[in-house]
């Protein structure tokens, strides 16, 4: 390094170390959802819409759903107009998208902090992070189940990421309750260590009904009744089945104007045709029959158009993520739900490795680029996500977290303002000068560049002198650094405890079950 560097980097050294304080202080706060200012990918023409549409309204009409176990649904649809036999309804040709007509084309989903109320449609994408996986894996402990003490955890790092605007639900499946109270103590935890928005059970009927009685404890009996306080996953039994357990959670939320996602979970080739436009044909066959029953069950009830479809490895039978087919149905999903001029959800941090590290990386920023640039606007998994989803990683929850606020700074677009435009400094500088010192980088320097948080940017003999530390390291390091940084926002004394009693009470009124 020359004399006048090693001078000018200790001329800068006070100016260094309140940028250095600035970027060690605790800070809590997350920003707001992402605002499109860059143009959806349109894969597919107008012809190859239109074909899917009609075939999919010919899957509806000659094929068939099936509506399992749930005598009411087939009572509604057939007070519908379709054609039920035995317990396959048969929808004519047009009846469903009519009815998908009342379904808003956007909707607002309040938090308990309303600074974290998120609109969900239009230009707009939400991110939720991982949902689902009994296991957990964090460099310490390696792969386990998962327990409620990690479930925690997961919340109170959802908190503390700002890039993150919603807590999820089952960001993993604490295996340490019972199968029938645990979604009590999740709601209880989404409810207290954060004041983000956040997902209802929907595992059961029964439960879905907790998860409003308590948001009525939480926001006002009054509030719920107008008001959509929860997005909820309903998915479908692909291929074209529905069973009444996810249905009798849809109907719960929809009957209480809850937000559900409605969504097809599709391995191409073991649950539908192997080509992009036979997946398409059944995934907007699917998701128009359930929104369709959605608006049977009550009117203007808020749904999300959801697609979560990935590929098959034709030589193990495992699931494959982050796969160009994958991409191409993501897109073409998002095009087919615009047509419906309704929200979308599909994407995320989704990966078949089974640690974080460049298969990971690689999968996972296939599919967060891939749900950017087609249009979704509710984003689960998109955090945390490891092992085809068997896994939530500590470690990779807080590497994609990182990593969104690159979809942020993509998504912002390209200002071309006089200040974007730099002319200004063009000629300050002038030929054969350099920009570094010059009143434009001054000004802007802090917010030009989009700059991880976890990433290391050192010189090599500064990173190897630190303990030539990898990613996952660095990770591991942030979640400890991000925990204990943790501060539970404020919540009114007498609603926690009321929160508390429900949960306690309806644990007292049942035997465990673990099944």
């Amino acid at each position: 390094m020359s004399d006048a560097a090693v001078s000018g980097r200790r001329g800068r050294s006070g100016g260094g170390a309140a940028r250095r304080a600035e970027r060690t202080s605790v800070q809590i706060g997350t920003v707001p959802a992402i605002d499109r200012n860059i143009p959806n990918l349109e894969l597919l023409s107008e012809d190859s819409l239109a074909i899917i549409e009609r075939n999919a309204e010919t899957v509806l009409e000659e094929i068939g759903v099936n509506f399992v176990n749930n005598p009411g649904a087939l009572a509604r649809w057939r007070e519908a107009g379709a054609e039920v036999k035995g317990e396959r309804v048969h929808i004519p040709r047009g009846l469903a998208r009519k009815l998908c007509e009342t379904a808003p084309s956007k909707f607002t989903q309040h938090a308990r902090n309303p600074a974290n109320n998120v609109e969900i449609g239009g230009k707009g994408l939400v991110l939720a992070p991982v949902y689902g996986p009994p296991f957990v894996r964090d460099a310490d402990g390696g792969r386990r189940y998962a327990t409620m003490e990690d479930f925690r955890k997961f919340v109170k790092l959802g908190h503390m990421s700002k890039w993150l605007h919603h807590s999820g639900g089952t960001v993993c499946e604490p295996t340490d309750v019972p199968v029938n109270k645990r979604h009590l103590d999740m709601l209880y935890a989404h409810m207290t260590l954060t004041d983000k928005p956040f997902m209802g059970s929907v595992t059961e009927p029964s439960r879905a009904q907790d998860s409003v009685d308590m948001c009525k404890i939480l926001f006002g009996d009054e509030f719920v009744q107008n008001n959509t306080v929860m997005t909820s996953l309903i998915n479908i039994n692909s291929p074209l089945t529905f069973d009444d357990v996810m249905m009798g959670a849809m109907e719960v939320y929809s009957a209480n104007m809850q937000a559900c996602i409605i969504s097809p979970f599709i391995v191409g080739g073991a649950m539908a045709p192997v080509s992009v436009m036979g997946t398409l044909t059944q995934v907007l066959a699917e998701v128009l029959a359930g929104i369709a029953y959605s608006q049977l069950v009550r009117p203007g009830a808020p749904v999300i158009f959801g697609a979560f479809v990935t590929s098959i490895d034709m030589n193990s039978g495992a699931p494959t993520f982050g796969t160009p087919e994958a991409s191409q149905i993501l897109t073409g999903a998002g095009q087919l739900a615009r047509r419906m001029n309704l929200p979308f959800r599909s994407g995320g941090a989704l990966c078949g490795s089974k640690l974080p590290d460049a298969q990971a990386a690689y999968e996972t920023a296939n599919t967060l680029n891939a749900a950017l640039l087609g249009g979704v606007n509710f984003m689960l998994h998109a955090c945390g996500w490891l092992e085809g989803g068997l896994v939530s990683s500590f470690e990779k929850f807080v590497m994609d977290a990182d990593q969104l606020g690159a979809l942020h700074k993509m998504a912002a677009g390209v200002p071309t303002d006089e200040n974007a435009q730099a002319m200004d400094a063009i000629r300050e500088v002038g030929p054969g000068g350099h920009y570094l010192g010059c009143a434009h980088t001054q000004a802007n320097f802090k917010t030009a560049f989009w700059r991880s948080e976890l990433s290391d940017y050192k010189p090599f003999e500064t990173w190897d002198e630190e303990g030539a530390r990898d990613t996952q390291t660095l990770a591991t390091a942030r979640v400890e650094k991000l925990l204990s940084q943790y501060q539970q926002p404020a919540i009114d004394p007498a609603v926690a405890e009321a929160l508390a009693a429900f949960v306690a009470g309806k644990k007292a009124s049942m035997p465990d079950a673990f099944m």
